[in-house]
C-alpha cells in the first residue's frame, strides 16, 4: 500500500495547479490585446481613422495581463533574484532565507497592498470613476479591481512557495526546482 501524501504536499500541488490554470486564463487575454492593437494599427494607417478606444483598451489589457500574471511568474521562478549568490548556497540555506523573506516581507506587504488596493477599487466603483485620458472615458473600477485580485493570487501562490521553502529548510530537499530563466 502506498504511503498517503502529506497534507502540505497536497496543498502545494493544489495551489500550483490553481496558479497554472489562472496563468493560462490570463495568457488568453493576449488575444483581445493583439486584436485591439491590430484594429488600431489598421484603422490609423490604412484608413487614416484612429479609434478613440484603442489606447484605453490596450493599456488596461496589458496592465491586467502584467498584474494577474505575477502569481504565475512567482510559481515558475521568473521573478528577479540575485542568483549568483543564491545558487551557491545549500538547499537548506536557500529555504531558510526564502522562508524568512516570505514571512517578514512578502506576506505583510501583500496583505497591506490587498487592503489598500481594495479600498481604491471600491471607491472607484462607488463613484463610477471614468478615465480622463481619452474622449472615450471608460469606467475604471474593473481595471482598478485587478490590483487586489492580483494581490490575492500572489498571496495564494505565496502560501505554496512558503511551504516549499520551509520544506527545503527543514529537510534539505526541494519540492520543486525552479528552472533558471535566461533572458
Amino acid at each position: 500500500m502506498a504511503d498517503p501524501v502529506p497534507f502540505h504536499i497536497r496543498l502545494v500541488r493544489l495551489i500550483d495547479k490553481f496558479t497554472d490554470t489562472t496563468g493560462t486564463w490570463v495568457a488568453w487575454l493576449n488575444v483581445p490585446l493583439m486584436a485591439a492593437v491590430s484594429v488600431e494599427v489598421f484603422s490609423r494607417y490604412a484608413m487614416d481613422a484612429p479609434t478613440i478606444w484603442s489606447f484605453d483598451v490596450t493599456y488596461m489589457l496589458y496592465g491586467t495581463i502584467f498584474m494577474l500574471g505575477a502569481a504565475y511568474a512567482l510559481h515558475k521562478g521568473a521573478h528577479i533574484r540575485t542568483d549568483f549568490f543564491f545558487e551557491k548556497w545549500s538547499i537548506r540555506t536557500r529555504g531558510v532565507i526564502d522562508s524568512t523573506a516570505y514571512l517578514v516581507f512578502f506576506f505583510p506587504s501583500f496583505i497591506v497592498f490587498l487592503f489598500v488596493s481594495w479600498d481604491e477599487g471600491w471607491y472607484a466603483f462607488s463613484i463610477n470613476e471614468t478615465s480622463e485620458q481619452t474622449p472615450w472615458r471608460p469606467i475604471l473600477w474593473p481595471f482598478k479591481m485587478v490590483v487586489p485580485l492580483a494581490s490575492l493570487l500572489l498571496l495564494i501562490q505565496g502560501v505554496s512557495e512558503s511551504i516549499k521553502s520551509v520544506y527545503a529548510a527543514r529537510w534539505g530537499i526541494e519540492l520543486e526546482h525552479k528552472e533558471k530563466v535566461e533572458i
